[in-house]
Formats: structure tokens, C-alpha cells, sequence
């Protein structure tokens, strides 16, 4: 007797005569799993699995498999104390994809004639959720930062270049994407704590060009940003010199790094087709 054949499983309809339910193609323990991996940053790169738990609101035993399972293929591993942090092999999701865009391709030429001008470091970031995703990290000096790579995320409403992006966000945009809990992760002492508070922070940036961070993300550190814009005007990108405050006043910031980091914004926005 031939195998019985399985059948395909069909999505019932809303009801008898209504038009069918949409499709849902989300697999649940994959995004419960991305979201275990999503929990990790340079301010916490390891986590307890209770506190993964927590954080996710998936059960203490579906996290237990999930963990393991990522482990299993080499995105997470375990700590000698049991806590979990990322594996090499998260690295492989997303920077082939990453050093792949025509952005990166076309902004890392100028970038680099911008750090060796400058002798000073340099990143391109882009809007992930109320993060900065780091694009382009292009390092010349020691910076409280220097944790930062390729990939990295740090609260857009602590930096240079995520400020700029914001300011290009309308007021329901920002009251959106950004809570509480956006204000947390930026430690200097000039910190931004509110949202009424960026507000104020971001009038006028897209006007002026540039936004400078003063020791806002953490101590000692000062950048300033300018836009990106692409073949329609919008705004896809930032670019930041980062360097070390006590080097660098305010004046001597604005002085000797606004305009090179303008111009070579404007160079990459010509390249992407912007005016």
C-alpha cells in the first residue's frame, strides 16, 4: 500500500460567506528567538536567562530551549556563571547584508579621506527603532566608546548622528518610536532625560545642518553630525566625528570639523544622487 500522503493545512475562513482571513506567515518561536538575540548591547552583553525571560515575557522553559537551541548553532553562548552573550556567528546575520548597500559602498571613500583629514574618528549610522545602527566606524583615537563596531547600536537620542535623523521625524513619528525607557541609555552628564526636552534639542538641527552631542551619550565624549540625502531630499543617513572632549572644546569642534564632515556628506548625498 503507497504511503498515505499528508494534506495541506488550510487557513479556515472568518466565517461563511465573508471574504477568507488573511494568510499569517509568523513563525512565533522564530521572533521569540530573535527577539532573545535583540536583548544584547554594549551595555549589556550578557544576559542571565531569568532576566532574558523577563525581558521577552516568554516562559522560563520556552527561553531554556530557545537559548539552547541558539546555542546549538552558534549564536549564543554560555558564560562559566551560566549567563548567555551573542557568538560569533550572530556577526554573519546581518554585516554581508550590511557592507553590501550602495550607501555603505558609496559613503566609505569619503569617510576615509574625512578620518585621515581629520585624523580623528568617524561613524555612519541609520535609524533602527530609537537606536542608531552603526554602518561605518572608521577609528583614529581612543574614545570612551571604543567598544563600538560595525553593527553596534547606541541610543539615538544620546548621539550626534541620531539626533540628526530625528530631527527629521514629525512629532507623532517620535512620540511613536521613542519611550521611557529611549532615555535610559545615554549616561554624560548633559544627557537628554525627556522627550520635551529633545524637542527642544532638535528645533532648527535640519535648518543648521549639523547637531552636535556634548558629553550627552557618555563623559568625555563630544561629536558632531550632519545629514545624508538621497536622489528624493530624504534624509537616509548620518555621518559624526567623534572626538575626545578634553581635547576639544565646543569651538574647536565646530571650528575645525563642521565643514570637512559637511562636505563630505554633501559628497556621498551627490554620489546617492541627492543635490
Amino acid at each position: 500500500m503507497p504511503p498515505r500522503q499528508s494534506q495541506p493545512v488550510e487557513v479556515p475562513d472568518a466565517s461563511a460567506g465573508d471574504a477568507p482571513a488573511k494568510r499569517s506567515y509568523h513563525v512565533e518561536a522564530l521572533a521569540k528567538g530573535l527577539r532573545l538575540l535583540g536583548l544584547f548591547s554594549e551595555q549589556r552583553p550578557s544576559m542571565k536567562l531569568s532576566d532574558m525571560a523577563a525581558e521577552t515575557g516568554v516562559p522560563l522553559p520556552t527561553a531554556f530551549r530557545l537559548a539552547a537551541t541558539l546555542v546549538t548553532e552558534g549564536f549564543l553562548e554560555q558564560l562559566p556563571n551560566g549567563a548567555y552573550r551573542p557568538a560569533p556567528q550572530v556577526l554573519t546575520l546581518g554585516f554581508s547584508a550590511l557592507r553590501g548597500l550602495d550607501l555603505v559602498q558609496l559613503a566609505e571613500g569619503p569617510l576615509r579621506r574625512l578620518a585621515d583629514a581629520t585624523s580623528q574618528t568617524v561613524n555612519l549610522g541609520t535609524l533602527s527603532d530609537d537606536y542608531v545602527l552603526y554602518l561605518i566606524r572608521l577609528r583614529n583615537n581612543d574614545l570612551v566608546t571604543a567598544n563600538i563596531q560595525v553593527g553596534s547600536r547606541l541610543p539615538a537620542v544620546g548621539t550626534s548622528i541620531g539626533k540628526m535623523l530625528l530631527s527629521g521625524l514629525d512629532d507623532t513619528e517620535l512620540e511613536r518610536r521613542l519611550t521611557e525607557k529611549s532615555f535610559s541609555g545615554a549616561t554624560g552628564p548633559n544627557a537628554i532625560r525627556s522627550l520635551d526636552g529633545l524637542r527642544d534639542a532638535l528645533s532648527g538641527i535640519r535648518e543648521q545642518g549639523h547637531v552636535v552631542q556634548d558629553e550627552e551619550l557618555a563623559y568625555g565624549l563630544r561629536s558632531v553630525a550632519a545629514p545624508i540625502t538621497d536622489a528624493t531630499g530624504s534624509v537616509v543617513a548620518a555621518a559624526n566625528v567623534a572626538v575626545p572632549a578634553r581635547e576639544f572644546p565646543m569651538e574647536r569642534l565646530l571650528g575645525e570639523m563642521c565643514q570637512p564632515l559637511k562636505d563630505a556628506c554633501r559628497e556621498i548625498s551627490r554620489l546617492l544622487g541627492g543635490r
